[in-house]
């Protein structure tokens, strides 16, 4: 009867064993593609967030615009987090990949920046500007600069617009267009660069400080999660979208980083 009894004890202890491993397994995993600032680090604010929900986000970060999309297209991500909606459009349609918004979490207003004159007013005449040469931001990197008084475009152009589109240019300014990420090393070739804010976070620089120009919060261009279309509905993610839209992440950008990020939630 003791030793019944004995294996009876022992059963239930392993059966509890089992349990208790089979729930320490049962976390999901989700895995985000980010770039560093500030994408990456309000998903490391969010982490624990997540993981009293039992998700484990695991964060893969990219230093460019071009991976992160590829990437979850073919199932390396579950979702991304680095772009704004018509970059993603964009890219989307010409690289024939089925992807779509989960949430918008913020906007990053791009900037007009420089290290030889400190005054917009000041911007010489044949100046060199840099701007993004993708197609989105490239078109956005114009508007400002047309927002700013310092070229014109041809109206029809919109959101895509190219140096071609410049119709008015009064103080002959010449267009350097290079990938993205390189614009803040290029500051020290070029008079002005127009440059996306997380890029500028990364090189040191404090936008509604160091701008020329800056955009306004009313911006179009809300930086958004993407995944894969018909993975709107996936648990993990839905606790994903719901975790960066929480009143603790909104002031987590706001306190961090001082208006060069705004929230849209």
């Amino acid at each position: 009867m003791k030793t019944l009894s004995l294996r009876v004890v022992t059963l239930i202890v392993l059966v509890l064993a089992l349990g208790i491993a089979a729930g320490a397994q049962a976390a999901t995993v989700i895995k985000v593609g980010a770039t560093p600032v500030p994408h990456a680090e309000i998903l490391e604010f969010i982490k624990p967030l997540l993981q009293a929900e039992g998700i484990e986000l695991d964060i893969v970060e990219f230093t460019d615009y071009v991976l992160p999309n590829l990437a979850l297209a073919d199932g390396e991500l579950d979702a991304n987090y680095f772009q704004h909606v018509p970059y993603l459009e964009t890219f989307s349609e010409d690289h024939r990949l089925d992807l779509t918004v989960l949430v918008g979490v913020h906007v990053e207003p791009m900037g007009l920046y420089s290290r030889r004159v400190s005054d917009l007013a000041d911007l010489p005449a044949g100046a060199a500007v840099a701007i993004p040469n993708d197609v989105t931001n490239g078109g956005r990197a114009l508007l400002l600069l047309e927002a700013a008084g310092l070229i014109g475009l041809d109206p029809a152009a919109g959101i895509a617009a190219t140096v071609f589109d410049v119709v008015d240019n009064p103080r002959g300014l010449r267009f350097r267009e290079l990938e993205a990420p390189l614009l803040p090393r290029a500051l020290d070739d070029v008079d002005a660069a127009v440059i996306n804010t997380n890029y500028a976070l990364e090189a040191g620089l404090v936008p509604l400080r160091d701008a020329l120009a800056i955009e306004g919060a009313a911006s179009p261009y809300v930086n958004v999660v993407a995944v894969r279309t018909g993975d709107e509905n996936n648990p993990a993610l839905v606790k994903l979208a719901e975790a960066l839209t929480r009143p603790e992440v909104r002031e987590f950008i706001l306190e961090t980083y001082e208006g060069a990020v705004v929230p849209v939630f």
